[in-house]
């Protein structure tokens, strides 16, 4: 069975049902407009260093790192990894990045990821945003995303 560093890849995917999400900000002419959850969220700096904890999180978390033994192991692999995980959550919250990556029922075939790695792995993400004091609202709108990749990631 093959596994690897591809199960982060399921927080990412959490993200791409987050695209639609707003708050108020105003234009130059004092209108209200939408702000994007990406601006909310602190741009790609931030999502940046929120990738990089949650990485980390899950490379030392025993109950899941198997997962992403392989990629650790490899520095351009990590790297590569990481930039494409950042792009999926910048495009998917609004900004300008674009994600070439796989969808998450073709990114997990055959990795026989449980119920319980998919909750270790949303604990991890949750210890990511915790560290950043990611507002309840936007870290809310993350999470709520969850449940509809669970089908396409989980297998057994």
């Amino acid at each position: 069975m093959r596994r690897s560093i591809s199960g982060v890849v399921i927080i990412a995917a959490l993200i791409v049902a987050v695209s639609g999400a707003v708050a108020l900000g105003q234009d130059k002419k004092g209108a209200a407009k939408e702000k994007t959850l990406y601006d909310r969220l602190g741009g790609k700096g931030a999502i940046t260093k929120v990738v990089d904890e949650f990485v980390s999180n899950c490379a030392a978390d025993t109950k899941i790192n198997a997962f992403f033994a392989k990629t650790a192991a490899d520095p351009a692999r990590l790297k590569k990894f990481k930039a494409n995980l950042v792009d999926q959550i910048c495009e998917a919250s609004g900004g300008p990045c674009k994600y070439k990556g796989k969808d998450m029922k073709t990114a997990h075939k055959g990795m026989g990821v449980s119920g319980a790695d998919f909750d270790a792995l949303v604990g991890d993400l949750v210890k990511a945003l915790d560290k950043f004091k990611v507002p309840e609202k936007e870290k809310g709108e993350l999470l709520g995303a969850l449940g509809p990749m669970k089908g396409d990631i989980v297998e057994k």
